[in-house]
């Protein structure tokens, strides 16, 4: 199955770059270019990728507030922010619009290209620092609804990085049925992305701190 990617960033020789190594791998495909948020919220809308490679400093729209939007919109398109940045503030806005995962744009190409075949199968990847950033200043609302045991068993399993096929597979479930177990924690957690939810499950217990990938 071909990962369709959306490049997202106002330097036109990033852009250039990206497209260059990543089209090196027959399984992904790139299927437009945006060079500032606005522009990817509108192509984003048109192209439906499966996963946006998203900047987050640029000009008209930043990248977390587009990031937002794509989210809110097209529910299905996993966002991957990267960014020059590493900084605490940046880390949690991204992860607190939607971003299933926060790269550098030194990150070398194999992983790369192993993170976005990880976010189109909707599986949180997260660094050792970005955790360390977002579990001491994410606060997240705590679940006033309490899970089921069945969404429990979902969320530890989405948060040890398994896809929707995955976890549908470990506990015998259809893919759908998973899907609707997994927007039912996000309501009941009061979270907006699988991230979220996976920080939620380290923080009460369910699994230890992610380690780097």
């Amino acid at each position: 199955m071909t990962v369709r990617i959306m490049i997202v960033d106002d330097h036109g020789i990033v852009r250039e770059g990206l497209r260059m190594f990543l089209e090196r791998d027959p399984e992904l495909e790139i299927v437009g270019e945006a060079e500032n948020g606005a522009e990817a919220v509108e192509r984003a809308q048109e192209l439906q990728p499966d996963v946006v490679l998203m900047d987050l400093l640029m000009p008209v729209m930043d990248g977390i507030a587009a990031t937002s939007i794509i989210r809110s919109n097209l529910p299905e398109t996993e966002v991957l922010a990267l960014t020059s940045v590493l900084e605490s503030g940046s880390v949690i806005q991204a992860i607190r619009a939607g971003a299933i995962g926060y790269l550098l744009k030194d990150t070398q190409a194999a992983e790369l290209r192993k993170a976005i075949k990880a976010a189109a199968a909707h599986q949180v990847q997260l660094t050792t620092q970005a955790t360390h950033y977002l579990m001491h200043e994410i606060q997240g609302s705590e679940s006033t609804t309490p899970l089921t045991e069945r969404e429990t068993d979902v969320l530890r399993l989405l948060a040890q990085g398994q896809s929707n096929k995955e976890i549908a597979r470990h506990l015998n479930l259809v893919e759908d049925t998973v899907k609707t177990h997994v927007r039912h924690i996000l309501s009941k957690l009061g979270v907006q992305s699988r991230t979220q939810a996976a920080l939620h499950a380290i923080r009460i217990g369910l699994l230890p701190a992610m380690k780097n990938k």
